[in-house]
């Protein structure tokens, strides 16, 4: 029997006499691992070689941070001196008095920014907490204001002082959206970007991918995916595949990447914290993906249990004064916007009946609240009988999913251009905010053969007002992707607010006055993604 033992262990049999020399003889040894190598980029997939190979440009964190510190030191001391000026400040302390106020304000106003993180990208980077937080500062500055007058006696009344730091404010949040929309326009063409790799290669990262480039005003460019090439190629990212996780910390040194997106539930528990610790003494940013899609990032809060990060979502907390405070705000501002453009309104319908004549209005069929239909008021921009040429032109349709788009649209009329390139065709639509149709702020109501092709989660959208302007018109108008259309819309239906509705008319603002300053200059390549159905 030992014999017949010693030869089945020799031959790798498992037998009981063999377990039974294990125990008497002791534990089996453990192999010794082979010594590890130093990733080369030659060791590669080609994908990952044409990367590492590829050199890596200077980080612009530091050259942008400074450009938001000029821009609001600029701001400050614009508004600061113009409203000391204008209530005659500096006539009644003179000039070297009144400068040495403003600059010592300035720096209080900078360092009172600061102090919210808003030279940080994180907080810059989300529009809404960027307003609260600029509010926030001002409020800073104000009681700094008051109390530097009752200190040091610089005979500032304290209306004055409110009345300067309110012009602060406006011309804070004004500098910032030029800041932006020039960071913006800079990093749809490839500059001021961050090299990042996404590790893990499942549907998330395949659909966070997606969201990346849908916005390039981000500046994240992902330069390539670690993880294991099964579940990468599965997701049809085989082309962005650079290695598998045993080389992570290598590919990310190689490929000069300045952070990671990390997808927790794609990378092996027994690699992600060493993963993370390694990265971290490389210095490089990491990002943690949640896997949790829709939710406002202002409803997720930090809940360290027995000292593990956990996160908490908060509750919605819309109820029955919201809603009525929106129809309020609706009523109101939609009423003074009627009476203040009146006289553009004259002006319009003057133009559309001096092209072809035509009515000046159209009105069409779209789904609102709760499925409803109701007629959608608009000024008339095509030719009349145009929707019904609507279905020769589906093959050109520019855009993904049901919704039509074509750039060069040859039902617009000369001036039917001029109004969808400025917007001015939307002014009718305050009417239904009147009745009780449409709000100003919602998500753009569809026409009922679009609803008819929406999968059924969209249709989620039907539970709130339909909108003149929304989170995807501010946000992503000009993009053909139907995903992006169904992820903001459906973002905004559960995280809708107040001060979210007044961010978003901030914005359509802004694409407002720079769709109009464009009409000045040349065509631009993408007209009006909000409607092109007339």
């Amino acid at each position: 029997m030992p014999g017949s033992a010693r030869h089945d262990r020799e031959h790798g049999e498992d037998t009981v006499g063999a377990i039974d020399l294990h125990i008497i003889d002791g534990p089996p040894p453990v192999p010794t691992p082979p010594p590890l190598r130093a990733v080369t980029p030659d060791d590669l997939p080609p994908a990952a070689q044409e990367v590492v190979r590829a050199p890596a440009r200077p980080s612009p964190r530091r050259d942008l941070k400074n450009l938001l510190i000029a821009t609001d030191a600029t701001a400050l001391s614009l508004a600061l001196a113009s409203a000391l000026a204008a209530q005659g400040y500096v006539g009644d302390v003179g000039v070297v008095r009144a400068a040495a106020v403003v600059a010592v304000a300035t720096g209080i106003g900078l360092l009172a920014v600061r102090s919210q993180g808003l030279f940080l990208a994180r907080i810059s980077a989300v529009r809404v907490v960027e307003m609260t937080r600029i509010t926030r500062a001002m409020v800073i500055l104000t009681a700094a204001g008051l109390a530097a007058d009752r200190l040091l006696r610089l005979d500032l009344p304290p209306g004055d002082i409110v009345v300067a730091t309110v012009a602060s404010t406006i011309l804070l949040v004004v500098g910032r959206s030029a800041y932006r929309r020039w960071l913006g326009a800079a990093r749809a063409r490839g500059q001021h970007c961050r090299r990042m790799i996404v590790m893990g290669g499942d549907a998330e990262a395949k659909r966070l991918i997606e969201v990346f480039e849908t916005h390039p005003d981000l500046g994240i460019r992902i330069v390539g995916v670690v993880g294991d090439e099964a579940d990468v190629r599965r997701e049809d990212l085989g082309e962005l595949w650079l290695g598998d996780f045993d080389a992570a910390e290598e590919i990310v040194e190689r490929a000069g990447a300045s952070g990671v997106v990390l997808l927790p539930t794609a990378i092996p528990p027994a690699r992600l914290n060493p993963l993370v610790r390694a990265l971290q003494l490389q210095r490089v940013h990491i990002h943690l993906a949640t896997g949790v899609s829709g939710i406002d990032g202002r409803r997720i809060r930090s809940l360290p249990l027995a000292y593990e990060p956990l996160l908490y979502v908060e509750p919605l907390s819309l109820g029955r004064m919201q809603v009525a405070v929106k129809r309020v705000f609706d009523i109101v501002l939609a009423t003074v916007a009627l009476i203040v453009a009146s006289p553009l309104l004259l002006v319009v319908a003057v133009g559309i009946k001096l092209d072809d004549g035509g009515p000046v209005l159209f009105r069409q069929e779209r789904v609102g609240f709760g499925g409803r239909t109701f007629g959608l008021l608009k000024f008339r921009s095509m030719r009349v009988g145009a929707d019904k040429q609507l279905t020769l032109l589906r093959e050109t349709n520019e855009r993904q999913g049901p919704l039509f788009k074509m750039v060069d649209d040859p039902r617009v009329t000369r001036f039917g251009r001029f109004l969808r390139q400025s917007s001015l065709d939307e002014l009718p639509q305050l009417f239904n905010v009147l009745r009780g149709q449409m709000s100003l702020v919602g998500p753009r109501p569809a026409l009922p053969a679009e609803v008819a092709h929406f999968p059924a989660s969209l249709r989620a959208r039907e539970n709130v007002m339909p909108g003149i302007t929304g989170l995807w018109q501010v946000e992503a108008r000009d993009n053909p992707s139907f995903e992006a259309y169904r992820r903001l819309d459906l973002f905004y239906v559960e995280n809708w607010s107040t001060t979210l509705d007044l961010l978003i008319i901030v914005a359509t603002l802004e694409h407002c006055i720079e769709r109009l300053a464009s009409t000045l200059g040349p065509r631009p390549r993408v007209a009006d993604g909000a409607d092109q159905r007339g």
